[in-house]
């Protein structure tokens, strides 16, 4: 069976991540969608709570499993059994980002965690978590670019409802 893992921040989740996790789906037998718990930033929702946006927005893909992560992804693939990781790509300049990161995991996991890149749909090549949350924060219209549940939790995170 093939597994790949979707590793991100999805602060909060948007079209875009939807777009990518979507046409993973029907790539592999099995996607691992996993939030990462990064310390060293500062995201907007909890673990839990992208945890719980995301199950709500993908539970119409049945082989997509939604977990979060703490430290190393190549660790964490181990632990999973995988050698794939998805990354989804808007532009070149994700790419050269990517890339890089692509090339350390592969080195650091001894060669055995690919990265499949994913370019996302043109409809969502702007579109940006950081992006979606300053839209949100100035009580702007974001319903053209997360799912309307992310909607309503970003507009309660703000103190407003739309």
């Amino acid at each position: 069976m093939s597994t790949a893992i979707y590793p991100g921040s999805f602060d909060p989740v948007t079209y875009g991540h939807i777009d990518i996790i979507t046409r993973a789906s029907g790539m592999f037998d099995h996607i691992i969608v996993s939030v990462l718990n990064n310390p060293s930033k500062s995201p907007l929702f909890t673990v839990e709570e992208r945890v719980t946006m995301l199950k709500e927005c993908t539970a119409h893909l049945k082989n997509v499993e939604i977990d979060s992560f703490s430290g190393l992804l190549v660790d964490y693939a181990r632990e999973k059994n995988c050698h794939i990781a998805i990354r989804g790509l808007r532009a070149m300049t994700d790419f050269d980002y990517e890339l890089h990161f692509a090339q350390t995991n592969f080195t650091i996991s001894k060669g055995d965690l690919e990265t499949v890149f994913l370019t996302t749909d043109l409809a969502y090549s702007f579109l940006s978590s950081t992006t979606v949350r300053e839209i949100a924060s100035f009580h702007g219209d974001v319903s053209e670019l997360v799912p309307k549940y992310v909607c309503k939790c970003l507009y309660k995170k703000f103190g407003y409802e739309n």
